[in-house]
């Protein structure tokens, strides 16, 4: 099984550089993770569509019964956005076949 909030830890890394939970020490990034507060407003989410921020939040929510589940974030628009977008483009070299 695919751990959501981990899924969602990595995305927000990929976009913005680096972790949305942190601290000076592993104590207080646990403390931080325990609180679930975390921002979208570091600059390189400013250039982050609004529907990608969707699915960062909806994969990080806190209570675990309230975050999105794999098939929900398979069916997310930003996903599907990202889906057409690369079968548009994609080009599969023929001695694939």
């Amino acid at each position: 099984m695919v751990d959501m909030w981990s899924l969602g830890v990595i995305l927000y890394v990929m976009l913005c550089g680096k972790p949305p939970f942190y601290g000076d020490s592993h104590k207080e990034i646990l403390a931080a993770v325990q609180k679930g507060l975390y921002t979208l407003s570091h600059p390189p989410f400013r250039l982050c569509s609004l529907e990608v921020k969707d699915l960062i939040s909806k994969l990080i929510h806190k209570e675990p019964l309230k975050r999105i589940t794999a098939v929900d974030a398979f069916d997310h628009p930003w996903v599907k956005q990202q889906i057409e977008e690369e079968s548009r483009n994609l080009v599969i070299d023929p001695s694939v076949f």
